[in-house]
């Protein structure tokens, strides 16, 4: 699929976005400026990106326990999700949502996910709700290698080929549930196999490269969206943190995140190949960056200044009214 140079501006400027915002919580989390349980999706940005660009605000996304970058992919104000994570009730979910459970419905992003596999079955929920209304839209759900793990997932898969669901699952294989390889954890080495056993096509990707996700995300969504059912996306990528913010990381390897930084960064990957091939300037690329800190710093300046709730709004949005 060929891109415009706006189309890969933007791009880059998502992924770079992604990737500031994620570094600069971490700063403010060791600062004691956030609180709560957090994961970061450094090193992933060209899965969510690549995925997102193809989607618009009537389709659906569900994240999981890390999904800043889903929400950002998806459209989701980054001031407001700053302010999310500084507990505001400014904040996109008034501050009572936090990191892992952030959400922004009128972009179609229906929240990220403490639990593991929790998403898919939700996601084939809002695939239906689009197929009954008849509008072309489609849900995508972005689960993690250790989703592949449960019965939620599988009877998800299973629903969506049954019904016929404009669904889209995106697993991105990290490597890692938790502190736990997937060698350890996972009984089948070919986790694209794995979805294509419950009957739709899957389309494999290189999740370090943005152009590979993109073009594969953009045929599964292109199948889901005609109306032929489920269809899935696999990607390989490997997170360049631990599991949390704080995260020691004694499971993983002498250099083995010095080493990914280096040879298995998207946005150097991104750089040298639109470079390379004369489809950017360094300078269009250099002058996005500089934008992004200064959002990036704007953001934190504002969620620092917002106002905390007082804890009347606990009560609120619990259950719906239909009145």
């Amino acid at each position: 699929m060929q891109l415009s140079e706006q189309a890969l501006l933007r791009a880059y400027r998502q992924m770079k976005l992604i990737r500031e915002f994620e570094e600069r919580i971490q700063r403010e989390i060791m600062l004691g400026q956030i609180p709560g349980f957090t994961h970061v999706y450094s090193g992933q940005e060209a899965n969510a990106v690549g995925v997102c660009e193809h989607l618009s605000d009537k389709d659906y996304i569900i994240s999981t326990h890390r999904g800043h970058g889903h929400c950002i992919a998806k459209g989701c104000d980054v001031k407001d999700m700053m302010k999310e994570l500084f507990g505001s009730s400014e904040g996109l979910c008034k501050g009572r949502g936090g990191s892992m459970h952030v959400a922004d419905i009128s972009k179609g992003m229906l929240g990220a996910n403490g639990i593991v596999g929790g998403g898919p079955p939700i996601s084939v929920g809002a695939a239906l709700a689009c197929k009954l209304r008849g509008d072309g839209g489609v849900s995508v759900s972005f689960s993690g290698d250790g989703s592949t793990n449960q019965g939620t997932t599988f009877e998800a898969m299973n629903m969506a080929v049954v019904l016929e669901a404009p669904q889209v699952f995106v697993f991105e294989d990290n490597g890692y549930a938790e502190n736990t390889g997937a060698s350890f954890s996972t009984g089948c080495e070919d986790i694209a196999s794995r979805q294509a056993s419950f009957g739709f096509p899957v389309f494999s990707a290189d999740g370090t490269d943005f152009f590979d996700v993109y073009d594969k995300a953009g045929q599964a969504i292109e199948h889901a969206r005609a109306g032929n059912g489920p269809a899935g996306v696999y990607t390989k990528v490997d997170r360049f943190y631990g599991h949390f913010v704080g995260d020691p990381m004694g499971y993983r390897a002498k250099g083995e995140t010095e080493y990914l930084k280096e040879h298995k960064d998207c946005l150097k990957n991104f750089r040298a190949r639109t470079l390379g091939a004369e489809l950017l300037k360094a300078e269009q690329l250099d002058a996005i960056d500089e934008d992004v800190m200064t959002e990036i710093e704007a953001s934190v300046a504002a969620s620092r200044e917002a106002p905390r709730h007082d804890g009347s709004l606990v009560e609120e949005d619990v259950y719906v009214s239909y009145a």
